[in-house]
């Protein structure tokens, strides 16, 4: 099948870089880059690649107090990623990534990219305790997605969605990019990983902020031909962000345009943000099963921190909020190559959001104290490979918001949530290459 080891996927199109996961179908189920490789190095070589993505967008909503715009069944703005991927030497890649059109921006941005070195031949060193070192090590250096967790390998990235079984990303959806550093030990399917980053979105001489230290370890293992099995732990830590980017990292917006915004748009809607703007502590733990076609994967994540404001007006010893996060998802493949796909997923993110305050437009001013709210998604998707290249899938969605109801009027902006819900049917048309 398509989904499985780098190293026995090498294809006339791109067999010359190595260490390489590729962005179509089978970058299904690859998550870190294995030690595993049988690309020879004899050359620079330069792989352009692209992703493009489209839907069509059949969601309603609703809440209680009926702010709410009118949203249509249409076609949401099509995006598209440029990827360049480089060989510059044996066991040495360069990665970029640009968003040529993503919901946010209206214009192309970079949205980062790395350099991956997995062997030291280019050095010369005649060393075999190099070589038995970087038998096992990968070090990665870059403004880059950090490896926070397992579910970001599994995420629509604006145009990207191959690795994605359905039409959104989880509600607390952990992304970011930041200039970061991050260094892999591999061998016999146990996993460890320890990064440092400067905690920052975008970068400048001015931040105040600390730097960021996280990692991950973690079991991958194809017990036999029918069996794998994979368990990972990750953890993240800041004690005085610059601003909060884990859960507000990615600029390109989620999937479902619109949804409980009164007017305008909000790049984010759909999602949850707990605003850990000062200070964060967050686990997230995945599991990964596959026996034949049948997949799951599951999460939990537990993540706990204050806003600037909190930290600010309250006294050193508050205590953090915590918001936490299940993930189930269930997907059968199937056909001669996996190409079709049928799949649920429940997702339900609830926690303690950060105390309001403000005046109404007479200048009455209002307040409110650290509420705890919830939503709960509901996602069945179905799914067809066209080619390992193109992608057709189509899913129906419903999300609720539960105890936003005590949110004073149009005063908090986390009245649009009360009695809040959106669903409905989404399409989505894919290529990558």
């Amino acid at each position: 099948m398509f989904a499985g080891n780098v190293s026995a996927q090498s294809t006339l199109f791109n067999r010359d870089l190595q260490y390489f996961r590729y962005n179509d179908q089978r970058g299904l189920n690859v998550f870190e880059t294995t030690k595993s490789d049988t690309v020879g190095f004899d050359g620079v070589k330069v792989r352009v690649g692209g992703d493009f993505a489209l839907q069509m967008q059949g969601l309603q909503h609703s809440n209680t107090m009926g702010n709410l715009q009118d949203i249509h069944t249409n076609v949401n703005l099509p995006t598209a990623n440029l990827r360049i991927d480089a060989q510059l030497a044996d066991g040495v890649r360069v990665n970029l990534l640009t968003y040529l059109s993503s919901r946010h921006h209206n214009d192309t941005w970079v949205m980062g990219g790395y350099l991956q070195v997995d062997n030291l031949n280019f050095l010369n060193l005649n060393s075999q305790l190099a070589d038995d070192i970087m038998d096992i090590v990968t070090i990665k250096v870059g403004q880059m997605e950090v490896n926070y967790g397992d579910q970001h390998f599994r995420r629509t990235d604006n145009a990207y969605t191959m690795g994605n079984a359905f039409i959104g990303n989880t509600i607390m959806d952990a992304f970011a990019t930041e200039m970061a550093m991050e260094v892999y030990a591999q061998k016999n399917g146990f996993i460890g990983m320890f990064g440092l980053s400067n905690g920052a979105l975008n970068q400048g001489v001015t931040h105040t902020g600390n730097w960021s230290v996280y990692g991950k370890v973690g079991y991958d293992k194809q017990v036999n031909d029918d069996l794998r099995v994979r368990l990972t732990g990750s953890y993240y830590h800041n004690s005085n962000l610059d601003n909060s980017n884990i859960y507000a990292g990615d600029r390109a917006g989620s999937r479902f345009y619109n949804v409980m915004v009164p007017t305008g748009d909000d790049f984010r809607s759909g999602r949850a943000n707990p605003n850990f703007t000062n200070n964060i502590d967050a686990v997230m733990l995945n599991s990964f099963v596959k026996f034949r076609g049948l997949e799951f994967f599951g999460t939990y994540e537990n993540s706990q921190g204050l806003s600037k404001g909190e930290a600010m007006e309250n006294n050193p010893e508050m205590s953090n909020r915590t918001w936490e996060q299940l993930a189930g998802e269930l997907i059968y493949r199937f056909g001669n190559q996996e190409q079709f796909n049928v799949g649920a997923r429940y997702n339900t993110a609830w926690g303690t959001n950060a105390a309001e305050a403000g005046a109404f437009e007479d200048g009455t001013a209002w307040s409110i104290g650290q509420q705890d709210v919830r939503q709960n998604r509901y996602e069945l998707s179905a799914g067809w490979f066209m080619t390992k290249n193109v992608s057709l899938k189509g899913s129906y969605i419903k999300q609720t918001y539960d105890d936003y109801d005590n949110y004073l009027g149009t005063g908090s902006t986390n009245a649009n949530f009360a009695g809040g819900q959106f669903d409905g049917f989404m399409l989505e048309a894919a290529i990558s290459f």
